[in-house]
């Protein structure tokens, strides 16, 4: 018996079986309905959370992992409130959250190495993204996956500003999120202030 070969996803680089093509559309549904038109920050992750419930923009409003963080960031509240009014107000502070690898990890791609692998071949195709498409004012990095890809990028490149903790992502995955979330949430504050 021979095993399955896949094409790769444009959104991730890894296998792109029936199923996982099929979450990844569900996904970008879900993200595109609360895309601001004018993308005011727009908060880069390394790896999309493999649980809906720690994906922002996922319709069932449980907001845990870093669904919660990202909202505590931006200073909302979930509490009494359908998702689809959450996400509409996260739209509305002109907020966008999207990842460098938009799928979560298949097996066999859980490796520091093969991960970083992964970010590094989907990097031109994702500054290419953000300069075209996406059209921020300015790109946060969220995730400490992104350490290596935040000293290559530069604003040119993206044509917008970056937005750093001391030169390195604000670490939300990290070993010390809370002070992560924090800092992120006085920068997102006084840029918010600066509009």
């Amino acid at each position: 018996m021979t095993s399955a070969i896949f094409p790769l996803c444009d959104g991730c680089g890894q296998p792109a079986s029936p199923e996982h093509i099929a979450r990844r559309l569900k996904r970008l549904e879900w993200t595109t309905r609360y895309r601001p038109v004018h993308i005011h920050s727009l908060f880069l992750g390394g790896v999309s959370p493999d649980a809906d419930a720690e994906f922002l923009y996922s319709p069932t409003g449980e907001f845990q992992g870093e669904a919660a963080a990202m909202l505590e960031v931006a200073g909302l509240s979930a509490a009494g409130k359908s998702a689809d009014a959450v996400h509409a107000e996260f739209q509305r502070c002109g907020f966008l959250l999207t990842h460098m690898l938009e799928c979560p990890l298949e097996h066999g791609f859980n490796s520091k190495a093969s991960v970083q692998e992964l970010l590094a071949k989907r990097a031109p195709a994702a500054a290419t993204r953000i300069r075209r498409s996406l059209r921020p004012k300015r790109v946060v990095f969220v995730s400490e996956t992104l350490e290596d890809l935040a000293k290559q990028w530069t604003a040119e490149e993206l044509g917008c500003a970056l937005v750093l903790d001391g030169g390195k992502p604000y670490a939300l995955d990290g070993s010390n999120a809370q002070q992560a979330i924090a800092a992120l949430r006085e920068s997102v504050t006084a840029l918010m202030q600066a509009r």
